[in-house]
């Protein structure tokens, strides 16, 4: 069985700009992850990620901005984030059916937070994927201690990646795929900007490395349907974007919408049946100035490249994985695909 190895490791390089010393969305200072994997008998393959700004110990939000590519899913709190543009919790992504009692949990969490003892109203933020092809999702098997273990497991640090926490069940692209996570360093006119991503991936379309198209029967993948009906065209991508840059909350929309924008590069087909939803925050001081509009362009440069390469770590680093009802889903075959890119004369580093 193959190791799991990230994009660089087998030669892959995204873009130009330099990523920060990690390549994850823990680069950002401050941020941090947790997981909480659901592996049970032959049925459960879901799990819990959360993305953890510490900076919301000492302050009640932080600035962000939401794009919605297709709005056929659920990210709970959506909607004071696009009213308001800010984000009071941390981000937690679960299963779709699971949802709720994570936002439920989410609560639970901030309310015990100290400071928060009279908080009377308060606004999660859970989005979700649906792992329903290797797990039974209407067992609905995340409970408030898995979202409680995540959020208390959360660690700077590369984070683990591929089929793990939020993305144990799920798969993009005809491939097993699940957690990715990249950086970028942005030059602005007030200094370096880090931008971090966490991506949960679990979406339809043809899987493109480098502008080469990756189909599972070229590598020697089968084609992969449900027994008695065909393969649901898309379950869904979420992008969550992390900046130490000072942007406001409209700036972070414009962020996010590149961030859905890089999906396309990877060859997502942005089908109707998927929920593809970018979240992005700031963490910097909201005492300094807001950046000026002319330092969000390198800023966008560092989301698409760090979205993509994210997404291609969550499939790289993914696991063939069994799942209920003996279903499966295979990890991308990395010497197959380094043939067929080579074959294509793409300049693999070595």
């Amino acid at each position: 069985m193959q190791e799991p190895r990230r994009g660089r490791d087998l030669g892959i390089v995204v873009g130009t700009l330099p990523t920060g010393p990690l390549n994850a969305v823990t680069d950002v200072p401050g941020v941090r992850v947790g997981h909480t994997t659901l592996v049970d008998g032959d049925s459960i393959r879901s799990g819990v990620t959360a993305v953890v700004p510490d900076q919301l110990t000492a302050r009640r939000s932080l600035p962000a901005g939401l794009f919605v590519g297709n709005g056929h899913g659920k990210m709970v709190g959506s909607t004071q984030v696009a009213e308001l543009g800010e984000i009071e919790t941390p981000v937690v992504l679960t299963a779709t059916l699971s949802t709720f009692r994570a936002a439920d949990a989410l609560v639970t969490y901030m309310l015990r937070q100290p400071g928060r003892e009279t908080v009377e109203s308060l606004n999660p933020v859970v989005a979700e994927t649906n792992d329903g092809f290797l797990s039974d999702i209407r067992a609905r098997p995340v409970r408030a201690e898995h979202v409680l273990g995540a959020l208390a497991e959360a660690r700077g640090g590369l984070p683990a990646e591929g089929a793990v926490g939020a993305g144990t069940g799920t798969a993009a692209l005809g491939f097993k795929a699940g957690i990715g996570t990249s950086s970028r360093l942005a030059t602005t006119s007030r200094g370096t900007v880090t931008v971090g991503v966490l991506v949960q991936s679990n979406f339809s379309g043809v899987l493109q490395v480098s502008g080469v198209p990756i189909r599972p029967e070229q590598v020697g993948v089968p084609t992969l349907s449900r027994p008695g009906r065909p393969e649901h065209p898309g379950n869904s991508c979420v992008i969550v974007v992390a900046t130490d840059g000072r942007l406001d909350a409209r700036q972070l929309g414009r962020v996010a919408r590149r961030a859905i924008f890089a999906m396309a590069r990877v060859g997502s087909d942005f089908a109707g049946g998927s929920g593809d939803y970018a979240l992005a925050f700031s963490t910097a001081d909201t005492q300094a100035p807001t950046a000026p509009e002319s330092d969000l362009e390198p800023v966008f440069a560092a989301v698409l490249e760090a979205v993509e390469e994210a997404l291609l770590n969550s499939l790289f680093m993914a696991r063939t994985t069994v799942g209920v009802r003996g279903r499966v889903r295979y990890a991308v075959p990395h010497d197959r695909m380094l043939d067929l890119l080579r074959a294509h004369r793409v300049a693999l580093r070595t």
